[in-house]
């Protein structure tokens, strides 16, 4: 394994000293981050009583091209930004320092690490639609609970697709979803939080026509 430079990843934070702290983990690319990614964060402070939220930086995702992939070290750079100076919001990137690559695996370990942490998954629409061509799918869900944030174009499709069918028993409703980080596992949510518009996708669009020598309309 390609070690990463110095000062790159941040290490585990210190929580076995703080019992039953709630922490959201918001996983992704942040390709780069952007203010859809903050917007996430603060609902999910906000919606489920959480003390932190940790946007985890992926080294690569396994369903997408490394060929689309900024460098780890300047995606982190771009998480660290937006999370400003909230001491509620931090970015790290656990997998490289775990040695992880796939969600079920970061998620085992983060529990054997913090035995104490409430964690909550939290992830778009977007993911739960396609969540279940991840690795272990369904133990991701018996690891952790889950809160999903409503994204433009995927709620209905979400809400109608795979994983959200096998797992509608264990469905919780908004209201009862303040207390979701002390709830045992499975156990999720659905936030029809407002839209928000911002997508990596169409950042990446942006920045490569602004380059030198095309048009930048």
């Amino acid at each position: 394994m390609t070690l990463p430079s110095p000062g790159l990843v941040l290490q585990l934070p210190a929580l076995g000293r703080v019992p039953r702290k709630r922490v959201g983990l918001l996983g992704g690319s942040f390709n780069p981050a952007h203010d859809g990614h903050i917007h996430i964060a603060r609902e999910a402070l906000k919606r489920l009583n959480l003390d932190e939220v940790w946007l985890l930086v992926s080294p690569q995702n396994p369903l997408k091209s490394p060929a689309e992939m900024a460098p780890l070290a300047s995606r982190l750079a771009s998480a660290k930004a937006q999370c400003g100076a909230d001491p509620r919001l931090r970015a790290v990137s656990l997998e490289t320092a775990m040695g992880t690559r796939y969600t079920a695996d970061s998620l085992a370990v983060l529990r054997r690490r913090f035995p104490k942490a409430r964690f909550v998954w939290l992830m778009g629409a977007d993911n739960l639609g396609q969540i279940d061509r991840w690795q272990r799918w369904r133990s991701i869900f018996h690891a952790m609970v889950i809160a999903v944030f409503a994204r433009p174009a995927y709620d209905v499709k979400a809400l109608a697709g795979k994983a959200a069918r096998a797992l509608s028993t264990v469905r919780v409703a908004p209201s009862r979803a303040r207390s979701l980080a002390t709830f045992d596992p499975p156990a999720w949510t659905f936030f029809p939080v407002r839209h928000h518009p911002a997508s990596a996708t169409r950042l990446r669009a942006l920045t490569k026509r602004a380059k030198p020598g095309r048009s930048a309309r």
